[in-house]
């Protein structure tokens, strides 16, 4: 009858080699060193191994990194609160208390240019207006276009590296060619004028009428693709000459499945983290858009637009310019500081550390 390795045998070897090791041995799946080991120990308790994903391992890693964890709840509050502004402003974005005649025919002071205090805690601009709510619904309108921005560049990018680099030739060299043309062209000259012609107001394309926010977000889109176009490249070009991906060729794969379900998984990390340096960069450029008077007019309010009507009260009227420029830094210090901890959490090389 044959012995069951482990179990009624005193003369059944476990493993091979030199970590070989009887069943009657004192200690139980010690080596030729005198260590334990972890699987001869698992499997005598009756445990069983659960094996762990690569993006499981990238969840532990990315949770590790508390500055990147608080970042991430920072955002997502921000975000809550740009998505639904009406439930957080004490007021609507353009509501005015200006002086006028009261009920029995005294002038009242109303609320221009006041200093922050309880009733308003970010002060009120020149016009009356409560300024928590006119940043709030400018939070909105800054966050909608720096998404929108980054989603629109990280696919055109994207697909841009990902045929380039996996068809090489003739069509790398003509996708190579217009990603060059787009980098030579002096970012903020081309940003001013798209922006003087086609963002002071709506513009009606056809049976789709596109809004000033969305004509911005198109023109940062159009410029802000290329260098994830690069990066994406340049993982394809390494990576069509693995063995997997011949296999995937000679078992009868067409390409699109082969750049999809096979070398597009291996070129998350490096889009996830540019994405997010997208968004932070997207928030910047409208802001400075909209702080040189071609991006986002008035009356939408933007975070940008804000600090440019908050310049003409100078210092008197510090508030009109301070909190609008703090949420700028925090929303983008959050974004960076998220980028540092998908960097991390996606590199492979990493290891879990007991």
């Amino acid at each position: 009858m044959r012995s069951t390795p482990g179990v009624g045998s005193s003369d059944t070897r476990i493993g091979a080699g030199v970590g070989a090791v009887s069943a009657a041995d004192p200690v139980a799946g010690s080596d030729a060193f005198g260590r334990a080991s972890d699987l001869t120990l698992t499997y005598e308790s009756g445990l069983e191994l659960k094996a762990r994903s690569q993006w499981s391992y990238a969840r532990i890693r990315f949770f590790r990194h508390k500055l990147a964890v608080v970042s991430l709840i920072v955002l997502a509050f921000v975000s809550v609160v740009a998505i639904f502004p009406a439930a957080f402003a004490p007021d609507g974005p353009n509501e005015q208390n200006l002086p006028g005649i009261d009920d029995q025919g005294n002038l009242t002071e109303g609320e221009i240019a006041k200093a922050p205090s309880w009733a308003h805690p970010f002060g009120t601009d020149l016009l009356g207006r409560d300024y928590l709510s006119r940043v709030i619904f400018g939070l909105q309108t800054s966050l909608w276009v720096a998404f929108f921005v980054a989603l629109l560049s990280t696919f055109i990018g994207t697909a841009v590296g990902a045929f380039a680099g996996y068809y090489g030739g003739t069509v790398d060299n003509l996708l190579m060619r217009v990603t060059d043309l787009v980098l030579t062209l002096p970012t903020l000259a081309v940003l001013l004028a798209a922006a003087a012609f086609l963002g002071q107001e709506g513009q009606k394309i056809g049976p789709f009428e596109l809004s000033q926010p969305m004509i911005i977000a198109l023109i940062l889109a159009f410029l802000f693709w290329t260098a994830l176009a690069r990066i994406v490249r340049g993982v394809f070009l390494s990576l069509r000459e693995k063995e997997f991906v011949e296999a995937a060729k000679a078992s009868g794969g067409s390409d699109m499945r082969i750049i999809i379900r096979h070398i597009l998984p291996n070129c998350v990390g490096a889009i996830v983290v540019t994405m997010t340096l997208i968004i932070a960069t997207a928030i910047l450029v409208e802001a400075a858009l909209s702080f040189l008077g071609f991006g986002i007019q008035p009356p939408t309010p933007a975070l940008g637009n804000l600090i440019n009507e908050g310049n003409v009260g100078g210092l008197g009227s510090w508030w009109l310019v301070t909190f609008p420029g703090i949420v700028i830094v925090i929303i983008v210090l959050a974004v960076n500081f998220i980028g540092d901890g998908l960097r991390d959490a996606l590199d492979p090389t990493q290891r879990i550390r007991a």
